[in-house]
């Protein structure tokens, strides 16, 4: 492996950090989405709360550029209709 200049090894430092920043937020925005699809699909009393908390996920990393705009849109579409379906 040869020399590596300087400006090299901190961009893969930082792109590391990133990394795992990026994909935590992954993960926040897919387990408030899945904690809501199981509320609804029980027909919880706390399904509003979970809704609330996982469009807040979702709009985050949207607004991060973590995941693009359109799927966050699309996301909060697919669970808000799931969601008015089983309140009626």
């Amino acid at each position: 492996m040869g020399k590596r200049s300087k400006s090299g090894v901190k961009r893969i430092k930082t792109s590391k950090k990133r990394r795992v920043r990026n994909l935590k937020a992954k993960e926040v925005v897919k387990k408030a989405f899945k904690a809501c699809e199981r509320a609804i699909a029980s027909k919880s009393g706390d399904m509003a709360d979970l809704i609330k908390k996982a469009v807040s996920a979702i709009d985050k990393a949207a607004l991060r550029g973590i995941i693009p705009k359109n799927k966050a849109a699309r996301k909060k579409s697919r669970l808000l209709l799931k969601y008015n379906k089983v309140k009626g």
